[in-house]
Formats: structure tokens, C-alpha cells, sequence
């Protein structure tokens, strides 16, 4: 739109009615895109109307009561004397370096948070979030290794029993060399074998005890119990929760996921939980060879021989349950060399449970399931996956489904197969190809990984926060948990001066500089929210590497961006022109003075508000007066 002959851009917003809002690229960092893992349309609000201000006052109270549990449990951690561990011995610093790979510097970090956490006198309560193969486990080893060399018991705790046996063996393989006492409690074990297991756990003969929730079944007791890890906490039913609830305020909790944690519910959950995140993945991890192809038998041979060849194991996805059967007969036909596996949610459960552990034992070369590829677990060898239909799944599944291989120093592969006779939607297709391009670890996933982060954010907070999640979008709610957590903790609210700037010269991002409509809106919102000279310098340098040089519209926004950052230190809010003046609409009187006291004779305070400054006669294109203004507000105010 035209605005006094300059060109400026506009978001135009739709509400309820077809009524339209206009919003400046200026303010575009007001707007936020909704994203609230609901899978109906959002209805649209009207303008003014209160249903949304309803919606939203009901989130912020539900947000502070969530935000007040947290702090009352945190209050109660730090109030109940913990067990202070001891610093590490010479045996801890040997079973650490004795590891066989090298550690990641997000596995060092978290590492030294969680034994930093155990020696401090109050009871642990910490989150590790990291993808499968990013080294969760090995960092759960060395707190269990710690707690029962200092003479404590450990409780591992984890959802099934295939994992139960899967962790059971790396604790065993990795404690090999030491005398410490591991056993396993689930269902695969007599009557009679738990029932020892209970006595010896309660006559303090077992160090470490890895099992269901079993575990906390109230025979099961304890001589010296140090600490718990609970392995992805949100596939527990309610009575476990609770009961693990009340062992964050005894002993030291460590609770792994392989949910990512989203950066923003990280931040808002500051000083309410202790999260580590493990995000670089090992560095001899190679990404995922990643095809999209038809339902050809010719390939799946091939494929899968190539990965026999080699020693290894394959994973073949086939969601629904009613023609896996004929599936597997068919893939016998394909590959007779293959020994072939069938598992599916709707077997019972221990004949599941025996048909994966049996394939993590190598019994059977190739696994036929639905997406119960269990999420923990561990198969180093299966190193090929097939997703078949793969254009029924939401890209944040095939992301993780992609996750289960390529974990090691092998080169993996990931076909997405879809049916030779079926013409894909235009979506479906761009889904395929965007997961076909991005098959590098961590690569241009941000919006896939955004379903995946409202189930994170989902899986921490519970299932009542997800619903409010969905009323307000993901990342108001973020934004409306730290307010709360800020307020109950009596913090200032963290907010930017926000600053109007009315100058001479068009400053815009023009189409022939940013081509694609998505991308201009994210780069004016992330200019709005620029705060600091070090993230400007990084977001030019981001803009020329994409774009190429800066034209000059781009080259005033980037000024305006900085006059921005300098008027916040000054408590000025607005700059406008009113030649021959610029004009300061100021909220800080004692710094105005400061200001005028510098600039004698050229800055004059006119009433309580404004503050006019006297243009040099040399200064009257749009470029000068941005340079000029910038000159002027360089200098940061004294401090005293």
C-alpha cells in the first residue's frame, strides 16, 4: 500500500466475516502462526468480539495453576535434604573413560548437569531429551554407576518389557568389569524369580533393578534406593505418575525422552524443571539415504539382500493389521532368503513382546509390524527400513519412523513406497519430497518437527495442557507459561520496548529480493524481535549468504532495525518526521534530559512527551536522516 507517495508492505488478516486487518511489516512480529496440533480447522474469531479474550483468560489460568504445581514440587525438593553424592572417584573417572566412543559436547554438558545435580544436597529432579542413538542411555549408566558406588540402590524404570530386557543387557555389557548386582523385574520372569528379586532388593543384595512398572508395586521395597530413572514417563498410566510423583521429593529422579523438547517450552520451563538436551547426533552418524518409489519387488530385493550382505537387519511398515498377513506371504515370495517376522498392537501381548526381542536377537532378519516399531528401542543392525503407503503418514511420523536406522557408522536407506496404481494428492507428494531432500540429521525440519514438538510439549505437561495448546496455538501458550512462571517467581515481565518508526524512505523487503511469500513474513518477524547487535549482525550475515547484497529498501530496514535496538536503551518509543524535525516520543524524562544534555542546542524537550531534534541543513535524504538519527542515539545512557 501507498502511504504518504512511499510503498509499504501489509499482512492482511481475515477474521470471522471476512473483516480485514491490515498489520505493517514493522509489526508482523505481533502475529503469530497458528499451530495447535489440532487436526480440524480453527474457527476463525471476530474482530473485537470476546470469545477469544474468554479463550485466552481461561489458558492463562490454567498455564498459572500448572506453573504453581511445578514451583509447590520444586519448593518441596528444595526444602527436603537430598543425598549429596560424594565427587567422582578414580573408579567413576575410569568406567567414564572407558567408553568406547567419543562423547558428543551436548552428552559432556548434560553429563556435568547431572552429576552436578546428584552432589547438590537436594533430591535431582532432571529431564534428558535426545533423539534415539544420541546417547541418552550411556549418560543414565554413569549416574547409576555413581549412586551405587557411593552405596545406593538404583531403580530403572521403564513402559515395556522388551525394553526392560533391552537396557538390562547394555547396563550388563557396559558394567562387565565391576562388581555391581543388576537384575530385571517384568513379566518374563516366574512368580518365583520376582519374588526372590523383592527380598533381595529389600535385604539390600541388588545395586541396580531395571524393570515395568512393576516396580513400584507396593511389595516392592527398597534398602537404600539413591536413585530413579525412568525411561519416557508419558507412556505410564496415571496411578504410576503419581506414585513416581511422590519419589521426586525423596530421591534423585532422572527421567529420559526421546521426544524433542521444542526450544520455546524450554525456555518457558526455565527454573521450574532441569532439562538437558542432547541435539548433535554422534559424529560418525551418517544421515539416512532417503527414496521415494513405487511398490516394486524388484527393488525390496534387492535392498534387502544388500542389507543381509552385510550382517544386517531390515524394518518393513505396514499400517493396518487386516492385509499384513498376505503382505508377509508376499515378501517370502520376494526374498525366500529372509527370515521373516510378523508383529502387529492387536497380537497378544506377550506374543509381541517375544517376536521383538527375538528380532533385537537376531532370530529373524526382517520385521513386518505396524508403527510399533517400539520407540526406545535399540537395533543397531537394521539398518534398511520400508515405510509402505507412505503417503498416509504426517511428516513428523515419517521423520521419527526414519529415526529406528542409521544409528551407527553404517550407511542407511529409508524407502518410501507408495501404490504403483494410486495418482498422490499434491500435499502427500510435497510431504514425500520434502523428507526425500531433507535426509541430512536435523536438516530444514522445522516445520515437520513442530507436530512433533506440541507432542513433546504434550508429553510433559500432560494431556489436559495439550487441549489448551490447541485453544491458543503453541506458541502463545509458550509465551503465556513463562509470564506465569515470571509472576508467580515476583520477576519482571520479560517484553521489547516495542518502537514505532515513521522516517522518510522505503523500507521494505522487496519480491525480487525474497521471491517466496513464507519466507518474507518469518524474516520480518524475526527482524521485529531483534534484541541484541550480535543477533542483527548474524541475521544480515544469514540475509546476504541467502539473498545475495541487500538493495536499498532492505538496506533502511536493517537501519530502522538498529535505530530500533538503540531507542529501546533511551526509553524512546517512537521516531517520527515532522520536517524540519525528527521527533523522540519519549518515556523516560530523567534520560531525555541526558540525551538533551549531549546534543546541546539541537535536542529540545517540548512537553512530556516529545522531544524535538534539529536536522543539520546537509541532512535531507532518507539515508542521512537514518545515519544521522543513528549518530545521535549511538552512545548507550550512563548507567548511574
Amino acid at each position: 500500500l501507498e502511504k504518504d507517495s512511499q510503498v509499504e508492505e501489509y499482512l492482511v488478516l481475515e477474521f470471522e466475516e471476512r473483516v480485514k486487518l491490515y498489520v505493517p511489516s514493522s509489526k508482523i512480529g505481533l502475529v503469530q502462526k497458528y499451530v495447535g496440533g489440532a487436526k480440524a480447522r480453527p474457527k476463525l474469531a471476530r474482530l473485537g468480539g470476546k470469545t477469544w479474550a474468554r479463550q485466552r483468560a481461561a489458558v492463562e489460568e490454567a498455564v498459572t495453576d500448572l506453573a504453581a504445581e511445578m514451583l509447590e514440587l520444586q519448593a518441596a525438593r528444595s526444602l527436603r535434604p537430598g543425598i549429596a553424592f560424594p565427587p567422582d572417584s578414580e573408579w567413576q573417572r575410569e568406567f567414564d573413560a572407558s567408553f568406547p566412543y567419543r562423547e558428543t559436547p551436548d552428552q559432556l554438558a548434560a553429563m556435568e548437569a547431572i552429576k552436578r545435580d546428584m552432589s547438590a544436597p537436594r533430591p535431582m529432579d532432571r529431564l534428558l531429551c535426545g533423539d534415539v542413538g544420541f546417547g541418552k542411555t550411556e549418560l543414565a549408566i554413569r549416574a547409576a554407576f555413581k549412586a551405587v558406588e557411593a552405596g545406593y540402590q538404583v531403580a530403572v524404570l521403564v513402559p515395556t518389557t522388551v525394553l526392560a530386557e533391552q537396557h538390562a543387557r547394555t547396563f550388563a555389557a557396559r558394567m562387565a568389569e565391576y562388581p555391581i548386582r543388576i537384575a530385571t523385574l517384568s513379566r518374563f520372569a516366574t512368580r518365583a524369580q520376582q519374588e526372590e528379586i523383592v527380598r533381595r532388593l529389600a535385604a539390600g543384595e541388588i545395586d541396580i533393578v531395571i524393570g515395568t512398572h512393576r516396580l513400584v508395586q507396593p511389595d516392592v521395597a527398597f534398602r537404600n534406593l539413591g536413585l530413579v530413572i525412568i525411561d519416557e514417563e508419558q507412556r505410564f498410566g496415571v496411578e504410576v505418575k503419581e506414585r513416581l510423583k511422590s519419589f521426586r521429593t525423596i530421591v534423585d529422579v532422572l527421567t529420559m525422552t526421546a521426544t524433542p523438547i521444542p526450544r520455546t517450552l524450554h525456555m518457558a520451563l526455565l527454573g521450574l524443571r532441569d532439562i538437558s538436551n542432547l541435539e548433535t547426533p554422534p559424529e560418525d552418524r551418517l544421515a539416512v539415504e532417503t527414496r521415494v518409489t513405487r511398490f516394486d519387488p524388484g527393488l525390496i530385493r534387492n535392498a534387502v539382500l544388500r542389507e543381509l550382505n552385510r550382517n544386517g537387519q531390515v524394518f518393513f511398515v505396514h499400517n493396518r493389521v487386516c492385509d499384513i498377513e498376505p503382505l508377509a506371504r508376499r515378501l517370502e515370495q520376494i526374498v525366500p532368503e529372509a527370515r521373516i517376522a510378523v508383529g502387529h498392537a492387536q497380537m497378544p501381548e506377550h506374543q509381541l513382546e517375544k517376536v521383538m526381542l527375538d528380532f533385537v536377537d537376531r532370530r529373524y532378519d526382517l520385521l513386518l509390524s505396524t508403527t510399533i516399531v517400539e520407540s526406545g528401542l535399540d537395533i543397531p543392525n537394521a539398518n534398511t527400513i520400508f515405510i509402505d503407503e507412505a503417503d498416509q503418514y504426517g511428516l513428523a511420523d515419517l521423520h521419527q519412523l526414519r529415526g529406528r536406522v542409521g544409528r551407527y557408522k553404517h550407511r542407511a536407506y529409508c524407502y518410501l513406497l507408495i501404490d504403483p496404481n494410486k495418482h498422490l494428492t499434491p500435499n502427500a507428494a510435497r510431504r514425500l519430497r520434502s523428507i526425500e531432500e531433507f535426509s541430512d540429521l536435523g536438516a530444514g525440519f522445522a516445520l515437520a518437527m513442530r507436530d512433533l514438538e506440541i507432542r513433546g510439549a504434550g508429553n510433559i505437561l500432560g494431556v489436559q495442557q495439550s487441549g489448551h495448546i490447541a485453544t491458543v496455538g503453541y506458541e502463545l501458550y509458550c509465551q503465556l507459561l513463562e509470564q506465569a512462571v515470571r509472576r508467580l517467581k515476583n520477576l519482571p515481565p520479560r517484553t521489547l520496548l516495542e518502537v514505532e518508526i515513521d522516517l522518510p524512505g522505503q523500507a521494505f523487503l522487496p519480491r525480487s529480493y525474497v521471491p517466496g511469500m513464507r519466507e518474507k513474513i518469518d524474516l520480518y518477524r524475526r527482524l521485529g524481535r531483534v534484541a541484541e547487535p550480535d543477533e542483527l549482525k548474524d541475521f544480515v550475515a544469514e540475509l546476504k549468504d541467502r539473498f545475495g547484497p541487500p538493495p536499498a529498501e532492505v538496506g533502511r530496514l536493517l537501519a530502522q532495525a538498529r535505530l530500533r535496538m538503540l531507542a529501546r536503551a533511551w526509553l524512546i518509543d517512537s521516531i517520527r518526521m515532522e520536517s524540519p524535525y525528527v521527533v523522540f516520543g519519549y518515556l523516560s524524562s530523567k534520560l531525555i534530559h541526558q540525551l538533551a544534555r549531549r546534543h546541546r542546542g539541537r535536542l529540545r524537550i517540548a512537553d512530556a512527551r516529545n522531544a524535538y531534534l534539529i536536522l543539520p541543513q546537509e541532512v535531507a535524504d532518507p539515508d542521512a536522516i537514518l545515519a544521522h538519527v543513528e549518530m545521535v542515539l549511538h552512545q548507550p545512557p550512563d548507567s548511574h
